[in-house]
């Protein structure tokens, strides 16, 4: 629960935090973090579901949706308010001023590459051979380290940077 000034009262309406002034104005509303990361989860287990059904490309795509959730619950925390409707994971790791391994980095930093040609592939045949059972399993293992490291940071509330 949000800590509230003496004239602002916490509520969830429809999975979001909104506070509300005494007088029943709404202040602000903003999806909690705590709702990003359940639907990090969500995307997840849907990228397993995609590796398992053989749809590669799908599974990367949501591994990228998983770490973006997570980035976006990451933001909403620090910022108290919903992030920006932007796809960018380096963004969001430097807008909220996230600290990563180096190995973490640069496995977002690919992660966030490969997101566009996922999400709009023009060459299909060239994204099939790239993404077969083998670098989609890796993605989905790197994606499940990063999602760990970043619910341990939120959770800690070690993420910032001083």
């Amino acid at each position: 629960m949000l800590a509230c000034p003496s004239n602002v009262e916490y509520h969830r309406q429809g999975g979001r935090a909104v506070l509300y002034r005494r007088d029943g104005l709404s202040m602000s509303a903003f999806k909690p973090p705590e709702e990003w990361f359940k639907q990090a989860e969500y995307d997840l287990k849907t990228a397993e579901a995609m590796l398992k059904a053989r749809r590669y490309i799908n599974a990367v795509f949501m591994c990228h949706l998983a770490i973006e959730k997570a980035l976006k619950g990451l933001y909403a925390k620090k910022f108290q308010k919903d992030p920006p409707k932007i796809h960018n994971l380096n963004y969001f790791a430097e807008a909220i001023g996230i600290e990563l391994s180096e190995d973490l980095r640069d496995f977002m930093d690919n992660l966030n590459t490969v997101s566009v040609p996922a999400r709009y592939p023009d060459e299909l045949k060239r994204l099939l051979k790239e993404y077969t059972p083998e670098p989609t399993k890796n993605v989905l293992k790197r994606t499940k380290e990063l999602l760990r490291c970043l619910k341990e940071k939120v959770k800690h509330q070690d993420w910032q940077r001083s």
